[in-house]
């Protein structure tokens, strides 16, 4: 049993798999609990299937560092030598999608479509720095925790610059391939479309979408056949889960999901209908995320910042006539509609109405000792308002504030254009 690996000390062995063995690690100088892959030597040299592994093992040791997501996990760390190789990963203690892809543990679809979701995501940030992971499936896909997910081992990837060097045939899993993959063509971001469609089907199903005793026809299947929609084995899924299954599977490749935002889109409306058809306002993550993503204000918020401000903002449904804020109150909190319509008076003046999108009460972040509000925010409509308190965006990590702080100047800007533009007429 090891005791150390350059600066980390052992724990104890996690698991060990064909060409190398994972341990629990701690890192002195960071504080941390790590994961580490150590590369078995007999596997890397072994005559027929070495090259190949040796591939995989440096494949992932080239991305320290450079794949900085949510939803991805980090590596932190690689030793490549002769005698000795290792890669330093985060610890994910919550285990893989594995569990959760048998009839008998499936998740409630709410989840499944919120852990899809945020696969999309971390995919479409991987394929904008121009890497296709290549393998996607739920043993590569970690649960962080109850609402959180992590997707590992790039090994696989292949990357914009460097296609003849990870382009390796014979590496991943069939069950998940594209049908582009499993003839060894040309591939893109959209084989990974493909793999997660195989992966949402199996974690509604709790069944893979071909099952065969041999590669050859499973491979067959993946090309000519069709498989059972997914309400065919589970009859309660709503058909628009259907729909998004067999658009991401689709065997042709221009008939697939051309983008991850497409693909994000579909997932987001449908756990939208479901919401409603359940006669929820706690909209799903995927839904909340998706608003956020298409408000001008959130224009420049990484993904991790937004799934940042999700956690600490507080969304509301109120009825007409619903005051928002108060003329003469102090302000802890400012606000964003998303939905419906406010006025804002002063003195039973109308100042301004508000649309979807607007920023308001942002003066109680913005000044140094809070603010005194100025005028009443009411709604005129049913009206969704996402709130945020001032001691919330203060805890926030300061990448989120300085986007937040960027974005109130970039409204006070345009408020004060605005003013002045009505003055010139007056």
């Amino acid at each position: 049993m090891l005791k150390k690996l350059g600066k980390y000390e052992i724990i104890r062995e996690l698991g060990q798999g064909a060409t190398s063995t994972v341990y629990l690690g701690r890192d002195p100088f960071a504080r941390r609990d790590v994961a580490i892959k150590v590369a078995t030597p007999e596997a890397l040299r072994d005559p027929e299937q070495g090259r190949i592994y040796s591939h995989l093992f440096l494949n992932e040791a080239s991305l320290v560092g450079k794949l900085d997501h949510p939803h991805i996990v980090p590596i932190y760390d690689a030793v490549v030598a002769e005698t000795l190789s290792y890669i330093v990963m985060e610890y994910v203690p919550g285990g893989t999608l594995e569990a959760h892809a048998q009839r008998d543990h499936l998740l409630p679809v709410e989840r499944v479509i919120e852990i899809v979701f945020k696969c999309t995501r971390a995919l479409d940030y991987a394929h904008r720095l121009g890497i296709t992971h290549r393998d996607i499936k739920p043993a590569n896909i970690l649960m962080a925790s109850d609402t959180d997910i992590k997707i590992s081992d790039f090994g696989a990837a292949i990357t914009r610059e460097g296609v003849e060097r990870t382009l390796v045939s014979g590496i991943g899993s069939p069950a998940y391939m594209s049908p582009q993959q499993v003839q060894e063509q040309t591939l893109d971001h959209r084989t990974d479309i493909y793999s997660l469609g195989v992966v949402l089907y199996q974690l509604l199903t709790g069944e893979l979408p071909f099952q065969a005793s041999t590669s050859y026809s499973m491979v067959y299947q993946i090309i000519h056949s069709d498989p059972a929609e997914p309400s065919f084995l589970r009859p309660e899924l709503p058909p628009v889960l259907d729909t998004v299954v067999a658009r991401a599977m689709a065997k042709d490749v221009n008939a697939r999901y051309q983008t991850w935002e497409h693909f994000a889109h579909d997932l987001a409306q449908a756990a939208r209908k479901r919401a409603l058809k359940a006669r929820k306002f706690d909209l799903p993550s995927t839904e909340k995320f998706d608003i956020l993503r298409a408000m001008p204000f959130f224009g420049q918020f990484p993904d991790a910042e937004l799934w940042e401000v999700l956690s600490f903002a507080r969304w509301d449904r109120l009825r007409p006539e619903s005051v928002v804020m108060r003329d003469g109150e102090d302000g802890d909190f400012f606000c964003f509609l998303i939905g419906g319509e406010l006025k804002v008076q002063k003195n039973g003046r109308l100042l301004n109405l508000l649309t979807p999108g607007d920023c308001f009460g942002e003066m109680a972040v913005v000044t140094r000792h809070g603010h005194v509000r100025g005028a009443d925010v009411i709604t005129l409509t049913t009206a969704n308002v996402l709130t945020i308190q001032r001691k919330a965006l203060e805890h926030a990590s300061e990448p989120c504030r300085m986007h937040f702080y960027q974005g109130f100047l970039e409204v006070l800007a345009n408020r004060l254009t605005l003013a002045n533009q009505r003055l010139a007429a007056v």
